[in-house]
């Protein structure tokens, strides 16, 4: 399959059925899990609904979050992209890759990728990004890629109080001259 987006290291593109076992395992992994308000994934059945929601998406909304493969071996490393919050009227950012990944800089540069194909090909207004307070290491990724905090709010009803960022074009540029 054609990537969508490319990086130094990194191909995005769609998710597909084939991508299960790999989804399944970056899923039943409570490490992953820790801080997404997900429970671990028990089955790959909930995992090929969860690809078929994403494929749908991809259709309704023209993008979506993208499984996220290392340029060089192929090898998948976990899933980023953009995701509509109907609940929220907003577009959000977001990523989860595998434990063996995590500190490399894979998020950042995933991020930085689709923050600019979100505001330059999808002519995006704004995008946001939650995280759970106790994510520092997801904060920093969001500050690092030019997002600004918003505010202390809750994702669900009844939930702790999340993380929430905002960045529009304007500041995503401001911050990549900076």
């Amino acid at each position: 399959m054609k990537p969508l987006l490319e990086t130094e290291r990194l191909l995005l593109r769609k998710i597909t059925l084939d991508d299960k076992e790999e989804i399944f395992k970056l899923h039943s992994d409570p490490e992953v899990q820790k801080y997404t308000g997900e429970p671990v994934v028990q089955s790959i059945d909930e995992i090929e609904k969860a690809i078929q929601i994403r494929i749908a998406n991809y259709k309704k909304y023209g993008y979506g979050r993208w499984a996220t493969v290392l340029k060089n071996g192929m090898q998948f490393v976990g899933w980023a992209g953009l995701a509509y919050l109907p609940e929220f009227d907003e577009i959000d950012i977001g990523y989860r890759f595998l434990p063996a990944f995590w500190g490399s800089g894979i998020a950042t540069e995933a991020s930085h990728a689709i923050l600019t194909y979100g505001f330059d090909k999808l002519k995006l207004e704004r995008i946001i990004a939650i995280a759970m307070k106790e994510n520092k290491a997801s904060i920093r990724v969001l500050e690092k890629v030019g997002m600004e905090f918003d505010k202390f709010a809750p994702y669900e009803p009844g939930s702790e109080d999340a993380v929430w960022y905002w960045c529009n074009k304007k500041r995503l540029t401001k911050n990549n001259r900076d």
